[in-house]
């Protein structure tokens, strides 16, 4: 990338960033030593009781039992293994009515780490375009 385009793609990091922290769901990102690199403010939120944004910087390891730790680490390996593996179903919470997921991250194909990606099943209740 010449250096006009790397400035240019450096300047929508903050638009990247935004929309991560924007999303009402839980978004937790690792890097591929499992380190937890950012917690957008839903996921500071909803992991409170467990550290909140202390976090960020500690193993995703530590926060899960010996069989979650072998899943995780089988997902990652069959991530690095080809180019299009790239999202795997791992839990549905029926309290909440969502499903996760673990999904890849590539930097130009080469997997970079991985993300904790949560989709709620309600209706939503918003009025369309409310904005009084």
């Amino acid at each position: 990338m010449d250096k006009e385009k790397d400035l240019k793609f450096k300047s929508y990091v903050r638009f990247f960033k935004s929309i991560v922290d924007q999303d009402r769901s839980p978004v937790v990102i690792c890097n591929l030593n499992h380190e937890i690199i950012y917690m957008n403010p839903a996921a500071i939120h909803n992991y409170e009781k467990r550290g909140g944004d202390r976090l960020i910087g500690r193993s995703l390891l530590e926060c899960h039992n010996q069989e979650s730790k072998e899943k995780i680490q089988q997902v990652v390996d069959w991530f690095e293994a080809d180019v299009n593996h790239n999202i795997v179903y791992t839990f549905h919470n029926q309290k909440q009515n969502k499903d996760v997921y673990m999904v890849a991250l590539r930097d130009e194909g080469k997997l970079i780490g991985y993300y904790e990606k949560h989709e709620y099943r309600n209706a939503e209740s918003m009025k369309f375009y409310d904005l009084w």
